[in-house]
């Protein structure tokens, strides 16, 4: 892949994932949440020079903190998330501030990570980020889907609000007076 195509697709991943961050998105149970780490993944994988064949162990040690590194950040990102269930039953989940944190943790931590490969004279060329990323949306997506399971579905009289949400049959209160 061409430097400027690597720039390219890294700088579309960063803005994919700061505007994924506190926008609120629908979740859908069986939807296709998997895609984006698949293909990232398989991207990744094809790419020559996902390993630094002069330092193979060394490299593969960054790899593996790397991809630890995604699937933590996407675990906390997913933990750090409001997920709530609309008055209609749809489920969707919103970055917080936290969220926010985890990112710029998760960022911190493969800075340092290629830092130490540069000290060490190892190679780190794009597909070792984009197999990171793929960790990260795949433990977002699956601790996700695992969160707005628990919530349960909705039950009640058909109108798709959550019990909770409905009035017990009772008078409306009258308005306090100013």
């Amino acid at each position: 892949m061409s430097g400027a195509l690597e720039i390219l697709l890294v700088a579309a991943a960063v803005l994919l994932i700061a505007f994924r961050l506190f926008r609120a998105q629908r979740i859908n149970g069986g939807g296709r949440w998997w895609l984006m780490p698949v293909v990232l993944a398989v991207v990744a994988l094809r790419e020559p020079g996902l390993v630094d064949h002069a330092h193979p162990y060394a490299a593969g040690t960054l790899m593996v903190l790397n991809v630890l590194t995604g699937l933590l950040t996407g675990a906390a990102w997913a933990w750090t998330s409001r997920v709530w269930r609309e008055a209609d039953g749809s489920l969707w989940a919103a970055g917080s501030k936290a969220a926010g944190a985890v990112w710029c943790g998760g960022i911190l931590v493969r800075v340092a990570l290629y830092g130490v490969g540069a000290s060490l004279g190892i190679t780190q060329h794009t597909p070792v980020l984009l197999l990171g990323l793929a960790a990260t949306f795949l433990a977002r997506g699956l601790l996700l889907n695992h969160r707005a399971a628990l919530l349960g579905p909705t039950y009640g009289d058909g109108s798709g609000a959550p019990q909770s949400a409905r009035r017990n049959n009772r008078a409306p209160r009258p308005k306090d007076r100013v």
